[in-house]
């Protein structure tokens, strides 16, 4: 299987498929689009099937020189590997929500999300750093037609933001990425990983990369964008906005930010915790008097990419494993919650939380689901959750004991905007007839809602299944970054003589 180009192919059926779209009518374009969708999911399974855990760092490696030093470079390693498995898993979700809400301009709706799965997989597979920026920055266009075409009434305004936003944070990495290849003289990115850039040189390096990452993540104070795009986007559009685009700036901490400039990333760690902190509080306490559903899931979003942030920074193999499982959980059970917005909004058209309640009475099935995809977003044990949040805040606490507090009291946070939010929509009395009228959810939401669920308990019941394929990159990543390892004040050695440190540690790692 290493020597069929699996990932060219998991690029081109989408491609040949979004074009193929805008050639049919709509109930044709429906179907192809699904179909393509769900032949990279196939796809995805073979790669993860086939993906030797413990072999070589980088697998299914394709190689072909286009000009000067800009290569067609693909292959992945465990990160890319889980995050393509998230982007494929949700794409047939996405067309199949989308089926009977979208009406207007069908087969260029279709295109458009096809060409986002395009350049999804393409981010996480490059191997060269052009053709990452290629990937990273067209990622844009298909969202900002999603947003500004599908969107609601303030939808221009929406796509405006989003799209400056993330674009004048690109331009600054896309300098930082010249200087890069002509002092490294490549752009193959696992080289640029083991390359050691002069100390002073990677702090602006540093910087220019997150100005890009922080604002794709996003990090507060460069979040505001994200609500106004949730809110106006469409149900599907806001599926994969939360579930994969905003993966898309921790998996830049975690391929540049990190292995590249690990004296940077270490000096600068208290600038990530503090930022982190703050988000996880600040996003907290504003979705807890939110009116709007999306908007209230997108708050949560920022507070729950925060616990990313920090874990990615916390220099431990704790830190690093919980923040891309809480990545993968997020990018399930934010999705789930988008979705389950979307099956009420279709049935009453508004997202005023004051307009439902006591759906558990006449939408059961609905009620369920809802409930465990909020008890995940809270981090019940058992669900995905519960895992990523534990792993990256006991990561943190090695690092610094009051940024983990200050996360642990956000996630407290978060259960009370997330139970507020579920008490008000289905407990309580049936406000009015139209409320009553509602049915439950159809065979389509079930199958839509479902897979979710089921993957949501799985990641939670047995972790390991994602934890495996990352865990010798974790281990390399740590050999790489080891050297920059910020000071720790919860460190239970500091202050000891060095040879008692010593010893203590030869006893517990024997």
């Amino acid at each position: 299987m290493q020597g069929f180009p699996i990932l060219s192919v998991m690029l081109a059926v989408p491609a040949v498929a979004a074009i193929a779209c805008l050639f049919l009518r709509a109930e044709a374009a429906r179907v192809v689009a699904l179909a393509a969708t769900l032949i990279d999911f196939a796809l995805g399974i073979v790669l993860w099937s086939s993906f030797d855990i413990g072999g070589a760092q980088w697998q299914f490696v394709e190689s072909a020189p286009i000009f000067g030093r800009f290569a067609w470079a693909l292959g992945i390693d465990g990160f890319a590997l889980m995050l393509i498995m998230l982007s494929v898993f949700l794409m047939p979700i996405c067309i199949g929500a989308s089926w009977k809400s979208v009406t207007e301009r069908v087969p260029e709706y279709m295109a458009a999300f096809l060409f986002t799965e395009v350049l999804m997989i393409g981010t996480f597979a490059a191997q060269d750093l052009l053709l990452f920026y290629v990937f990273f920055e067209a990622g844009l266009i298909p969202m900002y037609l999603i947003i500004g075409i599908w969107g609601g009434a303030n939808r221009i305004y929406a796509s405006y933001k989003f799209f400056l936003y993330t674009l004048l944070g690109s331009v600054l990495m896309l300098v930082a990425m010249l200087y890069m290849s002509q002092a490294a003289g490549t752009t193959y990115i696992p080289t640029l990983m083991a390359y050691d850039f002069p100390a002073h040189v990677q702090t602006w390096l540093w910087l220019a990369f997150f100005a890009s990452f922080a604002v794709k993540m996003p990090m507060w104070p460069v979040h505001t964008w994200l609500p106004d795009a949730h809110v106006q986007a469409p149900t599907a559009g806001s599926v994969i906005l939360a579930g994969v685009l905003l993966k898309l700036g921790g998996y830049g901490f975690l391929r540049f930010s990190l292995p590249m400039f690990p004296e940077a990333s270490s000096q600068l760690t208290w600038l990530i915790l503090l930022l982190s902190a703050i988000a996880v509080v600040y996003t907290s306490l504003v979705a807890l008097v939110q009116s709007d559903m999306k908007k209230l899931i997108a708050y949560s979003s920022v507070a729950h990419m925060a616990i990313v942030t920090i874990g990615l920074f916390a220099f431990n193999r704790q830190g690093i494993e919980g923040a891309m499982i809480v990545m993968l959980s997020h990018g399930l059970v934010s999705g789930a919650l988008f979705l389950c917005v979307g099956v009420i909004y279709d049935r009453l058209h508004t997202r005023e939380i004051a307009r439902y309640g006591g759906l558990s009475i006449n939408m059961p099935r609905y009620a369920v689901f809802f409930l465990l995809f909020t008890m995940a977003s809270i981090g019940l044990p058992g669900t995905s959750g519960f895992v990523g949040e534990f792993l990256s805040l006991m990561g943190t606490y090695r690092v610094s004991t009051w940024a983990a507090l200050v996360c642990t009291t956000g996630i407290i946070l978060g259960a009370a905007y997330a139970l507020y939010l579920y008490r008000r929509v289905a407990y309580g009395e049936i406000k009015s007839e139209e409320v009553r009228a509602m049915p439950d959810l159809t065979s389509r939401e079930l199958w839509l809602l479902a897979p979710i669920a089921a993957v949501v308990l799985w990641m939670g019941v047995y972790p390991e299944s994602f934890l495996a394929p990352m865990r010798q990159d974790v281990g390399r990543l740590l050999a790489r970054i080891e050297r920059a390892t910020p000071p720790s004040d919860s460190n239970p050695t500091a202050g000891r003589p060095t040879a008692l440190a010593a010893a203590a540690h030869a006893e517990t790692h024997p």
